[in-house]
Formats: structure tokens, sequence, C-alpha cells
């Protein structure tokens, strides 16, 4: 100890730090430091880095299972009159063979948040697909008057790119009516990898009545998100097949351990306006 405090007062001397009293500062405190790292080790646990990506790691083939989300918000009056032009010009898109994208569905927000209308695309193809409709749609003169038709129409809109997680189904047609529940999640930094550990496990737990749609996160947009999207024949269906999970014997884990992971959850309820599945309603939870 006296051999670190004798560098102080030469330290004052220095009009700024020379190389020797760095030296002697560095010298006097290299053992502590030897000594304080190696304290360190014992408590601080040790954490491999990551060898790959998340889309990597979480997601089926980016080819496969890109997908973009998009929240409209509406204004009020316009409402009836967004449902009638969107049912008029996006059916197309997904019918022309030259556009590499399926409308997985439309919807209006039945419970959540009000006067608004959400759509979800599936680009068969991945990124590359998603640059094909881009660019000719950027050509396409009756989606462009659509565009700005719809301008009009709406207050805000946000979107995300999504990738599917490997263990959840992809989503495909089913007999309706039924109502559809979407589940968005916003994660910790860091805890994706952890959550989707879990699900791989517990989406055992939620197959029962073939309520599982689909699982998604967040690519491109707001960041550490998920999405979950269930459906059910109605809402005393939703609430029968949510108990029941409960009595299913590690679905209790599951819930515990996901949400400490989560920031905070927030959800939506959705009446299908279209649906290419012959499903009048889609609904969230």
């Amino acid at each position: 100890m006296l051999s670190r405090i004798s560098v102080i007062p030469r330290l004052s001397r220095c009009c700024g730090l020379r190389g020797e009293c760095v030296a002697e500062l560095t010298r006097g405190y290299s053992s502590v430091s030897k000594e304080g790292s190696w304290l360190q080790s014992l408590f601080v646990r040790k954490v491999d880095p990551r060898k790959d990506a998340h889309s990597t790691l979480l997601s089926k083939k980016e080819t496969s299972g890109l997908y973009k989300i998009q929240f409209h918000n509406v204004k009020p009056e316009c409402l009836g009159a967004y449902n009638k032009l969107t049912e008029e010009v996006l059916p197309k898109l997904h019918q022309d063979p030259d556009y590499p994208c399926d409308l997985v569905g439309n919807w209006n927000t039945w419970y959540g948040e009000q006067d608004q209308a959400v759509h979800l695309w599936r680009f068969s193809g991945g990124y590359p697909a998603l640059m094909d409709c881009m660019n000719k749609l950027k050509n396409n003169k009756e989606y462009l008057a659509f565009r700005e038709e719809r301008s009009h129409m709406l207050l805000s809109r946000r979107n995300q790119l999504l990738l599917e997680f490997s263990f959840w189904n992809e989503p495909t047609p089913r007999k309706g009516p039924n109502i559809y529940e979407l589940r968005t999640y916003r994660l910790k930094p860091g805890t994706m990898i952890e959550w989707g550990n879990n699900w791989a496990r517990a989406i055992k737990y939620r197959q029962e009545n073939q309520e599982a749609v689909g699982g998604f996160f967040s690519q491109i947009g707001e960041l550490y998100v998920v999405h979950h999207l269930w459906a059910y024949k109605d809402l005393q269906s939703r609430e029968e097949t949510r108990k029941s999970a409960w009595t299913k014997r590690g679905w209790d884990e599951n819930v515990y351990y996901t949400g400490i992971l989560r920031q905070y959850y927030c959800t939506y309820s959705f009446i299908i306006l279209k649906c290419h599945f012959n499903i009048l309603f889609y609904s969230s939870f």
C-alpha cells in the first residue's frame, strides 16, 4: 500500500501524465487489478458469444418465412370507404402471379386500438421477392392511385418485416368462421433466444384445438417484438381453450419464464374483412 500512495505526490507535480508517472502508477496498481479480475471471475457468469444471428437460429428459411405486417390507423369517418377500397385492390396483388406475395389476411380491430386496419403479407422468396414486389408496384398505376386515395383516409401507419419461428405452424387455410387473436410482446434486448427456447417446448401445450396459427419475430422495424397468432371458433371457445392449457403440466413454467423476459405486452383483436382462407372472422386477444 505504501508504494502505491507514494506515487500520488509525484503525480501532482507533473504538468501532465508523463511517461514515468503513468508507469509508476501502473506498476503500483497492477497487482490489485490482477487480484480484482481473479475475484471477479468467481462471481461473473461467462457468456459464450453467439455463433449466428437470431434470424438464422430461430427462423425457418428466409426464402419461405418472410412476412410484412401493416398497421393503419384510419379516420373513423373513413373506415367504411377504406375497407371497400382495400377489398377492391389488395386481392388483385394476391392473385397476380407476377407478384410473389400472398395476402394472408385483412382485419379491422375489434378489441384493442379502434378504427385500425391490419394487413399481413407473406413473400415467397424472401427479401428478393419483397424487393421485386416493391419495384413492380412503383410502376403499377392502379396501385399508385390506390395509395393516393388511401392517404386521405389515414391518420398514421407503421409496418414491420417479420420472420417465422421455426417451431410454429405456417398460416394455412382453415374452415370458418373463426376469430383470431394476435398477441404482441416487446422483449427485453438480448432475450429473444431464451424466448424461442421456451416456446419451442411450450407450443405443444397449445395444439389441442389447432389454435396455434403462426409465431413471428421482428427483423426490420421495431426490434425485439414477437407476434403470436391464434384461432378460435368464438370467444367462449377461446376461454375454454386457454383454461385447458393451465391444466397441462409445464404450461405454467413457460408462462413464468417467458414473463420475466418481456418488458410489457399488448394485445389486439381483429375482425376479418377479407381473407383468402375462406374465413369470415379474424381476431386477436
